[in-house]
C-alpha cells in the first residue's frame, strides 16, 4: 500500500557569491552536447550517514544524466576533493572541463535525514542561486524524494524549466500468460522505483488517469458478464468507488477536468459512441458530442476550456478539438495514417498522440492547431507504441511499447519531445497505460 511521504522543505541561505550571469543550458529541438557536471559524493555530517549520502548522490546523478542533457564526469578524473560549505577550487574543476559543480552534505539525526546542497557555475566562479536544506523522515523512501528534489532544483536552475523527477506514474502492471494476463493498477516513482499495486486484480483494468492534484485516479474496470464501469481510486488509502455515468452500454477512457470536480469519458449506447461529462458531486451528465461516429479518448486543455479527442467522423481515425461546452469541432490532424489517444501538454502548446501508418506505430506531437507534427518513436516488425502521457513539465513523454507473439508483452518507455533519449523504464515486468502525475509537494 502506498503511504504518503511527508516532506518538509525549507530554504536556507548559505555563504557564497551570487552569479551575475548564471550558467544556462538552452534546450532546442536540435542535437545538443550534454552539459558536463561534477558531483562529488555528498559529505556525511553525522556518523552512520555515509551510505545514505552515497545513495542520495547516485540518485541525483541518475536523474540528471537520465535526461540526456547532462553528462557526469567520473570521480576518477577529479583533481581535488571538495568539502561542503567551502569555496570550490574552481581551477581544478575547470581543468577537467566541468561546467557545473554540485556539492552537498547529509546528516541523519534520530528519525530525520537532512540534505544540504549548492550549485556552482565553474567557469564564472559563482554560485547559482542560494543553497538549500531539505528535511524528510529517515525511514522508508523519504531520502529518495530528497534526492529527486535536489535534482529538480539543479535541472531548473540550469535549464530555466521546471523539473519532473519528484513525481509518480500510475500504470497497469501485467503478469501471467498472454491469454490470461492478470492486470492491476500500480504506482511507481517516475524512474520505476518503489512500484506497488493499488488494486487486487479481481477484474480487468485499463486506462488509469491521474487527477491534476495527484491524489485520485480514474480507471476503467471490466467485469466479465457485467460490463465496464469507471472507478475512482484514492491513491493514499487505495479505497475505490464507481462513478455514476450517463445511461449506456459501456463507459471508458475517463479523465478528470482541471480542478478534479468533473469526469469526461466516452459512452457507447445504441451502437453509437459519444463523449460525455459528469459532475462528480451532483451526478449531472452533459453530452458533448452527438454524431453517428465513434468519439473517444478525450483530453482537456490545461485551462479546461477545450478538449481534444479522436473520431472517425471523416471516414478515418483523426484528431479534433472543440470547446468544453460542446459545439462544432475542428479537425487538426491531416497526415497519412490514423491518429488516436491524444493528450494535451501541461504547457498547453502541444498535443501528443499515437499514429499508425504503413504498418508502423508512432508516438508523436503536434501544435494544438495541427501544425509542426513530429514523430518521436517508430515501432514496426512486431512492436506497438501506445498511450502517451506527459511529464509535469511538458518536456518528456512516457508511453508503452508492446512486443507481439506468444511471449510478448508491454514495457514502459520515455522520450524527450525532441525525439532524443528514448529509454526503457526499468520495472522488471510487463507494464502498460502509464499516466504521469504532478510534482509532489
Amino acid at each position: 500500500m502506498f503511504k504518503k511521504l511527508l516532506i518538509l522543505l525549507s530554504a536556507i541561505i548559505l555563504a557564497g557569491p551570487v552569479a551575475a550571469q548564471p550558467l544556462r543550458l538552452t534546450i532546442t529541438d536540435g542535437v545538443i552536447e550534454p552539459l558536463p557536471y561534477a558531483l562529488p559524493s555528498f559529505d556525511a555530517e553525522t556518523a552512520g550517514s555515509e551510505v545514505m549520502a552515497a545513495q542520495i548522490s547516485q540518485v541525483i546523478a541518475d536523474d540528471l544524466s537520465g535526461t540526456g542533457l547532462f553528462r557526469q564526469i567520473p570521480s576518477s578524473a577529479f583533481i581535488s576533493r571538495h568539502v561542503f560549505n567551502t569555496t570550490p577550487a574552481y581551477a581544478d574543476w575547470r581543468a577537467i572541463n566541468a561546467q557545473a559543480l554540485i556539492t552537498g552534505a547529509v546528516a541523519v539525526t534520530g528519525d530525520q535525514v537532512v540534505v544540504k546542497f549548492r550549485l556552482f557555475d565553474v567557469f564564472t566562479g559563482a554560485e547559482m542561486g542560494d543553497g538549500q536544506q531539505l528535511v524528510a523522515s529517515a525511514t522508508g523512501n523519504g531520502w529518495r524524494r530528497l534526492a529527486h528534489k535536489v535534482a529538480d532544483q539543479v535541472y531548473s536552475r540550469i535549464t530555466g524549466e521546471a523539473g519532473y523527477f519528484d513525481s509518480r506514474v500510475i500504470y497497469v502492471a501485467e503478469s501471467g500468460p498472454k491469454d490470461n494476463r492478470r492486470k492491476v493498477i500500480s504506482i511507481m516513482d517516475y524512474d520505476g522505483r518503489n512500484a506497488e499495486p493499488l488494486t487486487a486484480g479481481g477484474d480487468i483494468v485499463f486506462s488509469p488517469r491521474f487527477s491534476p492534484s495527484g491524489d485520485r485516479v480514474l480507471y476503467t474496470s471490466l467485469v466479465p458478464g457485467i460490463g465496464t464501469s469507471i472507478v475512482m481510486l484514492d491513491v493514499n488509502s487505495a479505497s475505490a468507488r464507481p462513478i455514476t455515468t450517463a445511461p449506456g452500454n459501456m463507459a471508458f477512457s475517463p479523465r478528470f477536468n482541471r480542478d478534479g470536480t468533473k469526469v469526461i469519458y466516452s459512452l457507447e449506447s445504441g451502437g453509437n459512441t459519444d463523449i460525455w461529462m459528469t459532475d462528480i458531486a451532483s451526478g449531472q451528465h452533459t453530452r458533448l458530442t452527438n454524431a453517428p461516429s465513434i468519439e473517444t479518448g478525450p483530453s482537456f486543455s490545461p485551462d479546461g476550456s477545450q478538449i481534444v479527442f479522436e473520431s472517425d467522423r471523416s471516414g478515418g481515425q483523426q484528431l479534433y478539438v472543440m470547446s468544453v461546452n460542446g459545439g462544432e469541432a475542428r479537425r487538426i490532424s491531416f497526415g497519412d495514417g490514423r491518429y488516436g489517444t491524444p493528450v494535451w501538454s501541461p504547457r498547453g502548446d502541444m498535443i501528443a498522440f499515437t499514429k499508425q501508418n504503413a504498418g508502423r506505430f508512432h508516438i508523436g506531437v503536434m501544435r494544438t492547431d495541427g501544425s509542426n507534427e513530429r514523430l518521436l518513436s517508430s515501432a514496426s516488425g512486431g512492436y506497438l507504441d501506445e498511450s502517451p502521457t506527459w511529464a509535469p513539465n511538458g518536456r518528456v513523454i512516457m508511453f508503452f511499447r508492446e512486443t507481439l507473439g506468444e511471449n510478448g508483452g508491454p514495457s514502459l518507455y520515455s522520450v524527450d519531445i525532441s525525439g532524443r533519449n528514448l529509454r526503457q523504464v526499468p520495472l522488471g515486468g510487463f507494464a502498460s497505460d502509464p499516466s504521469w502525475g504532478p510534482l509532489l509537494r
